[in-house]
């Protein structure tokens, strides 16, 4: 009888944090160096997120970094993860992937995600408001259009009309059921809320709808992993990102990761302590066997096909060890297709 791990793909998600001390061109080529490294050690996709005007990540532009990428890589799949629709015409969006998938032919993903900013400055900046996010279904909707030719509007997508691009929802809130009616893969998260995770891909299979782009539904699971030689080591690949998370909750601004002993050494009051606590809880981290054993439990509580890592920390050499003692618990490196 076959691991559920064996039988589970293994894809990453980086989203060019920045790091104190260091720049923003230094996390994205950061970024392109980790992708270069995870292609060798097996793994399936390599994506990369859209966020503006946070100071801890330098990722604002997802589709020109998936070009870098994609360029500086040969069989790894490419995508983003994802590219915020609400913020953009669907057919810009169907432009850029088109243009993405005519130079790398058949390695380029489009995960879409419905956020519109994490503040009213930055939506205001982008010319959005909240209620955009309610537009999600509709906006997926013209947005594949563009691919397949349909639009009312007379217009086509060049060069994006004719190609497949596979598409993926991002699931937060409502995204479970959008991504059912549409027929499309499903990326739900997170680790940390096992039950809430479990209940949208339910719903998720339940309502799926066979179309175009998937016969039958399609789970990624995501979340942070962190994989080394000791509890205590793979604890502390969690420490920066905890730190950041309680920062910006309490600060509001989301700061860049400070190395973890230096966070280990800074007072906290007793709300940031909270929050930084609760931080380091609920992902899968541990020794190579602790994890293989967490992993083994949330594949067959869920029954995804596919799994996200999307672990940020401050020290990138230890990043790199995390990802390959994982890929040496997923099956022989440099093994996936």
């Amino acid at each position: 009888m076959s691991s559920p791990i064996a039988d589970t793909r293994f894809s990453v998600l980086d989203r060019s944090r920045t790091r104190e001390g260091h720049t923003n061109a230094e996390a994205l080529r950061d970024t392109v160096r980790l992708a270069r490294e995870l292609e060798g050690l097996g793994y399936h996709r390599f994506w990369v997120s859209e966020h503006h005007g946070v100071p801890g990540v330098a990722g604002s532009a997802p589709t020109v970094l998936a070009a870098a990428v994609a360029a500086a890589t040969r069989t790894i799949r490419v995508g983003t993860g994802g590219v915020m629709l609400p913020n953009h015409r669907p057919l810009i969006v169907a432009e850029q992937f088109g243009v993405l998938e005519s130079l790398f032919p058949g390695r380029i993903d489009m995960g879409l995600g419905r956020s519109v900013g994490f503040t009213d400055g930055v939506r205001k900046a982008l010319g959005r408001d909240k209620d955009d996010a309610e537009d999600f279904s509709a906006q997926l909707d013209e947005l594949l259009g563009w691919f397949r030719g349909t639009s009312p509007t007379g217009v086509h997508a060049r060069p994006a009309e004719g190609l497949t691009v596979p598409p993926f929802v991002l699931a937060m809130g409502e995204g479970a059921a959008i991504a059912a009616r549409a027929g499309l893969p499903m990326v739900i998260g997170d680790l940390r809320n096992g039950e809430k995770m479990r209940r949208g891909i339910d719903h998720y299979r339940a309502h799926f709808r066979p179309s175009p782009w998937a016969p039958e539904p399609y789970v990624v699971i995501s979340g942070t992993i962190a994989v080394a030689g000791t509890p205590e080591a793979a604890r502390r690949l969690l420490v920066p990102e905890a730190w950041s998370m309680a920062y910006s909750r309490t600060h509001g601004t989301f700061p860049p990761l400070p190395p973890a002993e230096q966070v280990e050494t800074r007072a906290m009051t007793s709300k940031e302590r909270g929050f930084y606590e609760s931080g380091l809880t609920g992902h899968i981290a541990g020794t190579e066997e602790q994890v293989a054993h967490e992993l083994e439990t949330v594949l067959k509580e869920t029954g995804a096909q596919e799994v996200l890592v999307t672990t940020s920390t401050y020290d990138r050499e230890a990043l790199l060890d995390s990802y390959r003692r994982l890929a040496g618990i997923t099956g022989q490196p440099g093994q996936y297709t």
